[in-house]
């Protein structure tokens, strides 16, 4: 998803355009061969014998991976190398280097793309580690099941982001709603939307969102069929689903959202650019809005789960996942590196603590995220949500003019008579 967060912020969850060098990576020399990368079993705790490691990850992830990488380095004779590549070179550095065997150590990567680069050979098999961590279950599952082809696992969760539901307290209290009390339904999303549009202030709007924005639109809307118990694709990721009745009944929504005049008129033409724009300027009552901006929000806020039809809560955990590359010799190191990343020393005292999400559902009540109970919300709830896994997710969902765009836009803004066909084509991409 290429969403772009105010202030030059981050990049959520994924990115445009496969490059040509990773989809071609099973025909290159020293390439990926097709099968996912040798299996890795060490020591639990692997090895720290003052080796450099070498790590890469994309621009949008660099408060936090400096962050970690210095924290490691104090209290480590292992010694990481971090090098920070630019969100829209990150594919293609990656592919380039896969083919002629010079991946680094360890390297992140959009979780959406996992998948295929594990498909692809590029990260080592690290089941037998993650399986001896005693924690393996309060792991986030939606990062671990992206990485995980034919039962073995091959990422650990780096940087989660997460799309929450959002509410401006302030606009709450002027409608006559409870300021402190989150929408609990899809119906009562919408009907709080229409209150606070209703109160006829200038340049002041219900709701919004980026209806041109494929990626804004699966980061928040998937979340609402989810809740509801709906899934979009099968299991195999192969087939689309958005004719079920909850699919339905969120497009619905949102198409009657728009026709009473309750959405931000921009969104009809968000890309993605300015699309969390409107709220953080206070003009917007609630929206579904990624966590990681809640410590730049300039106003009180409540946060919530994304809500469904008929009540429940889910989130799309996007953000990075993390593993050992097929052409790293120093496996037992590299280990070591992501055996404390997952430490409660690293996921409280480094990410925690300066207020990122942790991927680790047993650690969500922490000392810092207890300091404001949101944050303590944010972390439960991404025990809640999903990460959707298909190989071709970039071309059905993200890429511009993409056939779930072309859905979204022909039910909210038409009449939803294309449905069928729309959801046939997004199927017809996901299958090729």
């Amino acid at each position: 998803m290429k969403i772009f967060h105010r202030r030059g912020g981050l990049r959520a969850a994924m990115t445009l355009g496969l490059s040509a060098a990773v989809l071609a990576l099973a025909a290159c020399g020293g390439g990926g061969n097709g099968t996912p990368g040798a299996a890795v079993s060490v020591a639990a705790e692997g090895t720290d014998d003052g080796s450099e490691l070498t790590l890469w990850t994309r621009a949008p992830l660099e408060k936090q991976a400096k962050l970690l990488v210095e924290a490691y380095n104090k209290s480590h004779k292992n010694q990481v190398s971090l090098t920070v590549v630019p969100n829209d070179d990150y594919v293609a550095k990656v592919g380039a280097a896969a083919g002629s065997g010079g991946l680094p150590d360890l390297f992140a990567a959009d979780i959406v793309y996992v998948p295929n680069w594990v498909r692809q050979g590029l990260f080592r098999d690290i089941s037998a580690n993650i399986d001896g961590l005693s924690f393996k279950d309060s792991i986030n599952k939606g990062h671990l099941g992206a990485g995980t082809v034919d039962g073995k696992e091959h990422v650990l969760p780096f940087v989660l982001d997460l799309s929450m539901l959002f509410w401006n307290k302030a606009l709450f209290k002027e409608a006559g709603l409870d300021p402190e009390k989150a929408p609990a339904t899809l119906e009562e999303y919408a009907d709080a939307a229409k209150k606070i549009q209703a109160l006829g202030k200038k340049d002041v709007y219900g709701t919004a969102t980026g209806l041109n924005c494929g990626g804004c639109l699966v980061f928040t809307w998937f979340p609402s069929i989810w809740a509801a118990g709906g899934q979009v694709m099968n299991s195999e990721g192969t087939q689309a689903t958005f004719t079920s009745e909850q699919s339905t009944k969120v497009l619905d929504t949102w198409r009657d959202l728009w026709k009473s005049g309750a959405v931000l008129p921009s969104s009809k033409d968000e890309t993605g650019a300015t699309w969390t724009a409107g709220f953080t300027e206070g003009k917007v009552g609630l929206m579904f809005y990624p966590a990681t901006l809640l410590s730049s929000t300039p106003f009180d806020a409540g946060v919530a789960g994304i809500p469904g039809p008929g009540g429940g809560a889910s989130t799309f955990v996007g953000g990075d996942g993390i593993g050992i590359s097929k052409d790293s010799k120093k496996a037992a190191q590299a280990w070591n590196f992501l055996n404390w990343m997952m430490s409660e020393e690293a996921q409280v005292e480094v990410l925690a603590k300066n207020n990122d999400v942790v991927s680790r559902e047993d650690l969500a009540n922490n000392t810092y995220a207890a300091k404001d109970p949101r944050l303590v919300t944010i972390n439960e709830v991404a025990g809640k949500g999903q990460t959707p896994v298909a190989t071709n997710f970039q071309q059905a969902y993200n890429a511009a003019n993409s056939p779930w765009l072309s859905l979204v836009r022909d039910y909210v803004l038409g009449d939803g008579g294309k449905l069928q066909s729309n959801n046939e084509q997004i199927t017809s991409v996901l299958s090729q």
